[in-house]
């Protein structure tokens, strides 16, 4: 209840009509807004615990985290937009964050958990200036400057690693190193290989271009992590409609239909009503005519296989191995437009459309079994279009298999990074020191107040190698400054965290490289949103009003 000239806190005692004393005491559950300097550094303290919750996984020997659905499915990951996306936070600053790893993860699809970290140490260091005085606005603008400074030196040190479709070294690497850090490690080079082969398949070197689309990661519980392949062509999780049917076609003209085997029926509700054994007779034999006539259509065409994206009765089933005709059923939307893709064929929506030139090619299609249960799955392989690829990953349960697709999409993501632009920085931290003595040295130039902001954003650059340093086991301020000092001393900048215990710091002797376009957008996303952090001083929530 709100008296006029009553301040927060304050109580007044008085009576009802009934005499009955009681006290008025004004409301401030509500009133938890906080304005100004003292929201920006609320806002902090979140990011900066969500930061905290990432760094703990970064790098070769960063570690997992268990994450529990409502339901109780458990993900077990250390990928960093997968953390995120799948936490609970209320906070809106904390969403921010989570946009934060999103956005790098759809834009590059790597270096998720870098960023973030990189956020939140900015983040702290903007706390410690704010506290000194320094207006929010002028440490944005501070870490603006330094960021396109430390953009300019990652393009200084950056190296131009070559490539083809025959000499893919370079790309291995790459791919390597951003696996050492996931549960696929032990399997690194095997996983890596798979993910040059299966970007080169599909990629376009002249255009630079990398479609996805045409590229099937698909998981089955039941082996090891090295029993993983990668297939020229297709593989659909279904079987031959009919266990009598061949278990392989050569030289498969696949019709591809969104058709299904049945008599066509109208669109509107309707009612059949059968009174005689002659009208059923006489219905049993308009559907029987009208099977073989479907199946004529097909085999006219010259089809050897058909691929349904419905299905059919029994006594369609049983009429098409009397024709000698393999069928699949219910296969899905997206596996029929691959196959499509793939084969070069085209899709039918009706019998009559079907024709020969709309066949796909396969040189072969056939069946894979599984295990004791015998599970079954359908390989398209030798292609008429051979840049339709599958990759397909064992486990000994869901939740790797689950981990192991992650991993690789980021190594796919990765090739396809050095596809697009193949210039490369070294890992370990050895990039973000080389940055950090960069910007450290262009603040000494600068005459007004920003020049605090840019040296706050040298020292957040650190947070990479310190954490690295921390997860490995290793002294993090004293291998930190050691490494700094000799990249300084010796000019070096491939010079970074030696987290694999090999005793050599040098990068490029490590092979730990990243995409250059990577590196510089986790600088540019993590000051963007810093920036607009920083700018917030006031959360205002729709329909609650300041009392």
């Amino acid at each position: 209840m709100n008296i006029p000239g009553l301040e927060a806190g304050q109580a007044v005692y008085t009576t009802d009509e009934y005499g009955r004393p009681f006290i008025i005491v004004r409301e401030q559950g509500r009133k938890t807004r906080t304005h100004g300097v003292d929201a920006v550094k609320k806002h902090i303290m979140v990011a900066r615990a969500i930061s905290s919750i990432l760094r703990t996984s970064l790098g070769p020997r960063g570690l997992d985290k268990i994450l529990v659905s409502p339901d109780g499915d458990i993900t077990v990951t250390n990928d960093g937009a997968t953390i995120l996306g799948q936490m609970e936070v209320e906070h809106q600053i904390a969403k921010l964050m989570v946009e934060l790893s999103k956005s790098q993860d759809d834009e590059i699809g790597d270096g998720t958990t870098g960023v973030v970290v990189l956020a939140g140490a900015l983040l702290e260091q903007a706390e410690s200036l704010i506290d000194r005085g320094i207006h929010p606005i002028r440490i944005a603008d501070g870490f603006e400057r330094a960021c396109s400074i430390a953009v300019s030196e990652l393009d200084r040190i950056c190296d131009t690693v070559p490539f083809s479709q025959t000499d893919t070294d370079n790309l291995l690497i790459s791919a390597m190193t951003s696996l050492g850090s996931k549960i696929v490690s032990k399997n690194q080079r095997q996983f890596a290989q798979m993910a040059v082969d299966a970007v080169l398949a599909v990629a376009d070197l002249e255009r630079r271009d990398v479609p996805f689309d045409l590229i099937k990661v698909l998981g089955k519980v039941g082996g090891a992590l090295g029993d993983s392949t990668i297939v020229r062509g297709v593989i659909i999780d279904k079987d031959m409609s009919h266990p009598q049917m061949p278990r392989e076609v050569h030289d498969a003209k696949i019709a591809i239909l969104t058709c299904p085997f049945e008599p066509p029926r109208p669109k509107t509700k309707h009612k059949l009503d059968i009174t005689s054994a002659d009208e059923y007779r006489k219905l049993r034999e308009y559907e029987h005519k009208t099977f073989e006539d479907m199946i004529k259509r097909v085999k006219d065409a010259g089809a050897n296989l058909v691929m349904c994206q419905w299905g059919f009765d029994d006594e369609a089933n049983h009429l098409l191995l009397q024709n000698e005709l393999p069928a699949v059923r219910w296969v899905g939307g997206p596996e029929i437009e691959l196959v499509a893709i793939a084969t070069n064929g085209r899709i039918v929506p009706r019998f009559e459309d079907l024709t020969k030139e709309k066949l796909g090619h396969a040189g072969v299609v056939r069946e894979l079994t599984f295990g004791t249960t015998r599970d079954k799955m359908l390989v398209v392989e030798d292609c008429a279009n051979s840049r339709a690829v599958t990759v397909f990953v064992r486990g000994s349960n869901k939740m790797i298999i689950d981990e192991a697709k992650r991993a690789l999409h980021d190594a796919m993501c990765v090739v396809r990074n050095l596809v697009v632009d193949n210039r490369i920085v070294y890992g370990g931290g050895a990039a973000e020191i080389s940055c950090s003595i960069a910007v450290a040295k262009a603040a000494d130039e600068i005459p007004t107040i920003e020049q605090y902001a840019m040296r706050a954003f040298a020292a957040a650059l650190d947070a990479i190698p310190l954490a690295l340093a921390e997860n490995s086991g290793l002294p993090p301020i004293e291998t930190l400054a050691e490494v700094k000092s000799r990249q300084v001393t010796e000019g070096n900048s491939r010079l970074g965290i030696d987290c694999s215990g090999k005793g050599e710091n040098d990068m490029s002797k490590q092979h730990v490289k990243d995409p250059l376009i990577s590196k510089r957008q986790q600088y540019l996303l993590a000051t963007q949103l810093v920036r607009a952090v920083l700018k917030i001083d006031d959360v205002i929530v729709a329909g609650q009003a300041d009392e």
